[in-house]
């Protein structure tokens, strides 16, 4: 079963073909406000690169946020057309198990921290277990002074993770027992989205195009600065 995983809740936008054997191809992008005009053709192009067509894709996987709102909006709405013209099922992923996923290998608590713009994060806490990462908490949005008070709260050694970790860097750089990962890992991947969600698929935990539900998780920008002026 080949999964086409589309991945565009931050500032970077991607996609990925694999299955059982792996990920087979992936294109990523960090073009600004592009992600309408990048997405297509890099489905394009990683269908080529991998030598199918997109009659064989058998599952459409989605990061399902939380995360920008046109991002999400856009890359959702990709995954539901393709997904309704191949007559094939959904499965959606969140964008902070995502980042969290390839930090699988550390004994610290893991947040996965995403950059929400107007001074705020979307994160959430994680644990290595066999094959993986295991969620802790419900993801939140709030301001990085909060999730320091959090943390500082907790005295657990954490691996901050994301965009949003290294964009407030300066919030947590004096907390004793936090370490801050690089900048290769500050986006949620689809080479990670196609790995969990071919997981999910061997559990059949499939929905239909009309069943995936965006996780906002608040207003969009626009809406906000009218409501605000």
């Amino acid at each position: 079963m080949w999964i086409l995983g589309i991945e565009s809740a931050t500032a970077q936008v991607g996609c990925a073909i694999g299955g059982h054997e792996g990920v087979m191809a992936s294109a990523h992008s960090a073009r600004p406000r592009r992600h309408a005009e990048s997405l297509a053709p890099q489905i394009e192009f990683i269908t080529e690169q991998a030598g199918i067509e997109l009659s064989d894709i058998g599952v459409v996987a989605v990061d399902v946020g939380p995360g920008l709102y046109t991002g999400l909006r856009v890359g959702i709405t990709t995954g539901m057309a393709l997904a309704h013209t191949l007559h094939v099922p959904m499965i959606g992923v969140s964008s902070l198990d995502l980042v969290a996923f390839p930090m699988a290998h550390s004994e610290r608590t893991i947040i996965a921290a995403i950059d929400a713009r107007r001074g705020e994060l979307f994160h959430a806490a994680y644990r290595a277990v066999p094959g993986g990462v295991q969620r802790m908490s419900e993801p939140e949005v709030s301001t990085p002074d909060d999730l320091r008070a959090d943390i500082v709260a907790d005295h657990d050694d954490v691996l901050l993770v994301g965009d949003g970790a290294l964009h407030h860097r300066r919030a947590f750089d004096d907390v004793s027992g936090v370490e801050i990962a690089d900048a290769a890992a500050a986006f949620p991947s689809a080479e990670s989205l196609v790995m969990l969600a071919h997981a999910k698929a061997l559990r059949e935990e499939f929905v239909r195009p009309d069943q995936i539900e965006p996780r906002y998780m608040r207003r969009p920008d626009a809406v906000a600065k009218w409501e605000d002026a």
